[in-house]
């Protein structure tokens, strides 16, 4: 059976940090996208053994991600 995670990255000054939105417990980092995102398959791959060791239930994935837009010009502050 196949899950589908997503995966936020996030820029820090030594690389990148990688989340998962649906497991926010399944964090890494690395010194480039590339090794963040190979080390991020591999602490979700370390954190089902895990949860499956100790019969927890897996997170569903599946997430939506949405961008929403706001112009700072039309933000005011409340009377």
């Amino acid at each position: 059976m196949f899950i589908n995670f997503t995966a936020r990255y996030t820029k820090i000054s030594s690389g990148y940090l990688g989340q998962l939105i649906e497991w926010p417990e399944v964090v890494t980092d690395g010194k480039d996208l590339e090794d963040c995102r190979a080390q991020l398959r591999d602490a979700l791959q370390e954190m089902v053994l895990a949860y499956q060791q100790q019969g927890k239930e897996i997170p569903l994935g599946n997430a939506l991600i949405e961008q929403l837009p706001i112009d700072l010009a039309d933000v005011r502050q409340p009377a």
